[in-house]
């Protein structure tokens, strides 16, 4: 695994990043989980702003002023709602490769990702999280912009899967 990964515990909200990726829905209007705390952390401005964007499909992202947040920027991706017969795996992947693209054509150095999809959205936790770490991993193969990349988990069981996915990767 590239050394400029970091896995952490903690809330998404507080990390002292250029950006935070916000687990997004494709209105950008806010939600419940991590999307809903970063719209409540960064204040009514970021809400302003999203209004403005027309959206987000899955796998694809967007980016705006952080606000209120320590990081200066929110990079809102929407992740897969797991189904059988679709491409979880691609579509997943493509949130972080499309927000580190962001970040990068940005001159963002530094980036925290919380776990997408794992949530309502129902995506298998240990899946998710190696597909994470390969996307972020194999990004960070072709690229030198970025520095730091933060893997932030809420809860242990994300935390967890993440360490065990660090090992494979």
């Amino acid at each position: 695994m590239d050394s400029r990964i970091e896995i952490a515990k903690g809330d998404i909200t507080k990390i002292d990043a250029d950006a935070i990726v916000n687990a997004a829905n494709s209105s950008l209007l806010g939600g419940g989980g991590v999307d809903g705390a970063i719209h409540r952390a960064a204040g009514p401005g970021l809400l302003d702003e999203c209004r403005r964007l027309d959206g987000c499909q899955t796998g694809e992202a967007k980016i705006t002023k952080g606000y209120r947040l320590k990081a200066r920027h929110v990079i809102h991706t929407v992740g897969p709602i797991y189904r059988h017969g679709q491409d979880n795996a691609g579509l997943l992947r493509s949130c972080y490769l499309r927000s580190l693209e962001l970040a990068a054509s940005n001159g963002l150095k530094s980036i925290a990702f919380p776990a997408i999809s794992t949530g309502v959205y129902g995506y298998p936790v240990e899946e998710a999280a190696r597909v994470a770490l390969e996307a972020v991993n194999d990004f960070l193969g072709n690229d030198d912009t970025l520095e730091r990349v933060v893997m932030v988990s809420f809860d242990d069981r994300n935390l967890k899967a993440l360490q065990d996915a660090s090992r494979g990767v």
